[in-house]
Formats: C-alpha cells, sequence, structure tokens
C-alpha cells in the first residue's frame, strides 16, 4: 500500500507539472509506472487510461478558453487515430517493449530540454501531406508505447512552423486524449489489462491535472518545468532500457 501511495504521488505530481506546460503526462506515467516495476503487459495500458483522464480535463478546460483550433485537430487526427488504434494492437515482448519506450522516453526528454531554443517561425495552414505524416507518426507512437503523441507533436508543428506555441498548447490536449482513447481500445482488444491499483493512480492524475491548468505558468516558467520533466523522462528511459 506504501508503494502505491508513493507511485500515485508522483503521478499526482507529473500530471500537475505536465499541465503546465499544456502536455497530458503520458511519458512521465510511463516513466513513474517503471519505478513502480508493473508489468509490461499492464503498463502501456495504464498509461494509457491515465493520459485519457489528464488530457480529457485540459481539452475541456481548452475549449471552454477558445484555444482549441478544431480544424488544426482534424487534419492532424485524421490519420493520427487509425494508426494510434493498429499501434495499440501491436503487444511488444518485455524486453523489446522495454527497450523500445526507453529510448522514446530518452528522445522525448531530448526533445523537451531542446524545445527551450526553439522559435516558432510563423503559423500557418497545415497541409493535408504534413499533417498526415506527423499526425500518424505520432499517433503510431502513441499506440505501441502507451505515450499520448502530444510530445512529438508539439516540438515538431513548432520548429516546422506548422503552428505557433500558443496553438500547439490548444490542440495538443484533444489530439493526446484521442490517440489515448483508441490505443486504450486497442490494448484491450490484444489482452492487455490496466493495473490493480489503477484507481489511486487515476484520482492522482486527475488531481494534478486540474492544479497543473489552474497554476500554468504562475509559479513555474515554461522552461523550468520543461527541464525537470526531461530529467524525469531521461531516468525512467535509462531504467526502463536497463530492464
Amino acid at each position: 500500500m506504501g508503494t502505491t501511495i508513493v507511485v500515485a504521488i508522483c503521478i499526482g505530481i507529473a500530471s500537475l507539472m505536465y499541465a503546465t506546460a499544456g502536455q497530458a503526462g503520458g511519458t512521465a506515467f510511463l516513466a513513474v509506472l517503471t519505478f513502480a516495476s508493473l508489468p509490461a503487459a499492464e503498463m502501456r495500458p495504464t498509461a494509457l487510461l491515465l493520459n485519457i483522464l489528464a488530457a480529457g480535463y485540459s481539452t475541456w478546460r481548452m475549449h471552454r478558453a477558445g484555444a482549441v483550433d478544431w480544424r488544426l485537430f482534424a487534419s492532424l487526427s485524421v490519420p493520427a487515430i487509425p494508426a494510434a488504434f493498429l499501434g495499440g494492437l501491436i503487444v511488444l515482448n518485455g524486453r523489446f517493449y522495454y527497450s523500445l519506450t526507453g529510448a522514446l522516453l530518452i528522445l522525448a526528454a531530448i526533445l523537451l530540454a531542446a524545445k527551450g531554443s526553439i522559435k516558432p517561425v510563423g503559423e500557418s495552414r497545415v497541409g493535408m501531406w504534413p499533417a498526415g505524416v506527423i499526425g500518424a507518426g505520432a499517433g503510431f507512437l502513441s499506440g505501441i508505447s502507451g505515450v499520448g503523441g502530444g510530445v512529438f507533436l508539439a516540438p515538431l508543428l513548432i520548429t516546422l512552423g506548422l503552428a505557433s506555441a500558443r496553438g500547439t498548447a490548444g490542440v495538443s490536449p484533444p489530439f493526446i486524449l484521442a490517440n489515448s482513447l483508441v490505443g486504450f481500445a486497442g490494448t484491450f482488444l490484444a489482452g492487455q489489462r490496466i493495473a490493480f491499483d489503477v484507481g489511486w493512480y487515476a484520482a492522482a492524475a486527475i488531481l494534478g491535472s486540474v492544479a497543473g491548468s489552474a497554476i500554468g505558468l504562475r509559479w513555474m516558467s515554461e522552461r523550468s518545468t520543461r527541464l525537470v520533466l526531461a530529467v524525469i523522462l531521461f531516468v525512467g528511459g535509462i531504467r526502463l532500457i536497463s530492464r
């Protein structure tokens, strides 16, 4: 029980910190669940469920504030949703799953750390071809690993000048929510199940998302948040690869 509470607290903190940066927290959830030593068959669906809860609340908040570009969301999600479902159906053996997901966490850490030096070059309408490639790629990674895809989507949109930082922050939560939902469905069809203690984790993820969305960047700079998260992801990725 003690370990469950500690893991839940860590999930809540991760959810809060991600919410301040406009993300749901899937990569951090995976990193935290790694420290709990969950089996590979439980880790992916559990992380996706927590992502659904955190991204669901963030989407609601963003929509109420009128910050979601639904046209951009549609352009990215149409190719991403089937790709996420396909990724969710693929079940990797424990060793390969840990190695692949660990590498993705390390890559996400590098992207988050590097994002501070990226400046948006302007905002433009996303064409069908780049939207298809970016959306499908992020969606597939979401389903196969248990990551919502937003941590890969945001740096790509900003780097390629396809959306401003503000526009990216608005479209990320619904994108993560959509991919996590179909990825979660795919994991269930593949025979994977959520962790026994998921109730504690779910409550922590929601509370963290609520608090993080309310706090925003009032007391914590975006750069500081990214760097702390990058450290968490990097350590979690190393731990996964070494399992």
